[in-house]
């Protein structure tokens, strides 16, 4: 897995933090110095932390688990809907909807709603309704589709959750504490990283800080889908290959006594002179 190199974090401004009389001072261990007024965060330490997260994060996709991210702020919502989208994994971008995780039974439930909304306009039943009715239905779909579209593939609690600003995150934080799912997330230092599991301190404001940082979870999350896709059909070639042994294991029994045969016969012969004397 690749490194990411502090360069990088240099030039995508992943240093920058909060104004001194914003920070927090759990986030102190974090802070390189101080200039003009600002915290700067130490990018060692950044990337050291940045590192463990992606390990952990591809562990997690090698095991075939899902991963929500969480990013509501208007700096980080297309940047995670374009990159999350493509590894099939849940986000959510527009509104983090209290009891999506801790209440997730009626969640689902909504889901489902909006599927059955979806089958009554193919069957025609929405025909048969007014035409208040179906603009009623239609509007009702449109904000279920708004705010749970992108989580509607997901049939159970994700294993984790990727999260960008815990500060203006902290219900999904703490629904996520209640539910023990780790954490992983951009912690600025006006945040507490004692709330997460595997927390990267970065600056959560700036988009191109906000992008490598995603880049980076999303090249674990591709990195632990390749070597999962590997190890099945590592895992078939090895169930073919025990076959085969299998088969050539049956077959062996014949071939050994087949072998002996002519052992026997020579231990005869040399019996046959001792015999005669």
């Amino acid at each position: 897995m690749a490194r990411t190199e502090f360069k990088q974090l240099l030039d995508a401004g992943v240093h920058f933090g909060h104004l001194r009389r914003k920070w927090n001072p759990n986030m102190a261990p974090y802070i390189f110095t101080e200039k003009k007024g600002i915290h700067i965060i130490d990018l060692n330490k950044t990337a050291v932390k940045l590192d463990e997260a992606a390990a952990a994060m591809k562990q997690i996709a090698r095991s075939g688990k899902k991963v929500l991210f969480v990013a509501t702020k208007k700096q980080a919502k297309d940047i995670v809907t374009e990159k999350v989208k493509a590894t099939g994994m849940p986000y959510v971008t527009e509104r983090w909807s209290g009891g999506m995780l801790t209440n997730f039974g009626t969640i689902r439930r909504a889901i489902k709603k909006m599927a059955n909304i979806d089958r009554m306009k193919i069957d025609g039943t929405l025909n048969h309704m007014s035409k208040r009715e179906r603009l009623q239905v239609s509007r009702q779909r449109d904000k279920m589709e708004k705010n749970l579209g992108s989580i509607a593939d997901l049939t159970r609690l994700p294993s984790a959750l990727f999260i960008v600003d815990i500060v203006k995150e902290h219900i999904a934080v703490a629904e996520a504490r209640k539910l023990n799912i780790p954490t992983f997330a951009m912690v600025d230092t006006n945040s507490d990283p004692n709330l997460i599991d595997f927390p990267i301190p970065a600056n959560d404001d700036a988009t191109k800080s906000i992008e490598l940082i995603v880049d980076t979870m999303i090249a674990a999350i591709n990195e632990g889908l390749d070597e999962r896709k590997s190890d099945k059909e590592r895992g078939e070639a090895i169930d073919d290959d025990a076959a085969e042994e299998g088969e050539e294991g049956a077959e062996a029994p014949v071939a050994a006594a087949e072998v002996k045969v002519p052992e026997v016969a020579a231990a005869a012969e040399g019996q046959a002179p001792a015999a005669e004397a």
